[in-house]
């Protein structure tokens, strides 16, 4: 498979295989520009002690966020500018709400809207001692009802390796809409360790990997990984999008990752 470097906006190079048609590459661009731009909208599904932190990084990047979570309970105490995690204050939450920076909401219909979805569920631990998918699972079947073309989806929740292929895109797919073709699907899984202070969201190293051609690149834009090893299915195209939502947010800033798939 032959690849032709493409200089992107930011003067690196995304590459374009054989197999990248012009509606990827469009599209690609499309998400990237917003990214650079900061006028992508991010929306975080859970909004738990691996959402919330994440949300903050997004803001704090300067991206407009949307909270998603079934609790209302959660949603009311954000609104009313109370955090239930010791590492976010209250006040940073009324500022960005009365910035309308940051919403948070119950109601899952405007995931329509999102340039970039992060998926942040609970995978706990099951009575045979595995990680039950069932919230992926739920999540996956709601964001398929309002997916759009163009979009980055991206499971953050712990999981197995091969959730992000073998559950999460055939019921996104469902929609009628091809993963690598009309949206993007990468796997990032989640290294939150609460009240570490050496290492928080924006520079402990991250895991990084995209499903198909144009995938990975969008990911580690999010992800500011220092080395970045692609697993031999992933393609270059992809890994240019992640890596700059990567570098934007600062995560894992000077430190070590692997892209691969889960």
């Amino acid at each position: 498979m032959t690849a032709q470097p493409n200089t992107g906006n930011d003067g690196s190079e995304a590459v374009a295989t054989a197999e990248t048609s012009p509606q990827e590459l469009s599209r690609y661009e499309a998400l990237k520009q917003k990214i650079d731009t900061r006028t992508a909208s991010v929306g975080i599904i859970g909004l738990g002690y691996v959402g919330l932190p994440l949300a903050r990084a997004f803001a704090a990047a300067g991206f407009v966020v949307h909270g998603f979570d079934v609790d209302q309970s959660k949603i009311d105490q954000l609104h009313r500018g109370e955090s239930y995690l010791k590492q976010i204050p209250g006040d940073w939450i009324l500022e960005r709400i009365d910035a309308g920076k940051f919403q948070a909401t119950t109601d899952f219909r405007s995931l329509r809207q999102m340039h970039a979805i992060i998926i942040c569920v609970p995978t706990p631990i099951s009575r045979n001692r595995e990680p039950d998918l069932s919230y992926i699972e739920k999540t996956a079947h709601e964001i398929r009802q309002h997916l759009d073309r163009g979009q980055l989806i991206v499971l953050e929740s712990t999981t197995f390796p091969g959730t992000t292929e073998e559950i999460v895109q055939p019921i996104l797919e469902e929609s009628g809409l091809e993963a690598g073709r009309d949206f993007f699907l990468a796997f990032s899984p989640e290294r939150e360790d609460p009240g570490n202070r050496e290492f928080g969201t924006q520079n402990i190293p991250k895991l990084v990997g995209g499903i198909d051609a144009v995938i990975e690149s969008i990911v580690v834009v999010v992800v500011n990984v220092g080395v970045w090893i692609a697993a031999p299915a992933l393609v270059q195209l992809e890994l240019n999008v992640i890596r700059w939502f990567c570098e934007i947010v600062g995560y894992g800033s000077g430190s070590g990752g692997v892209l691969t798939s889960g």
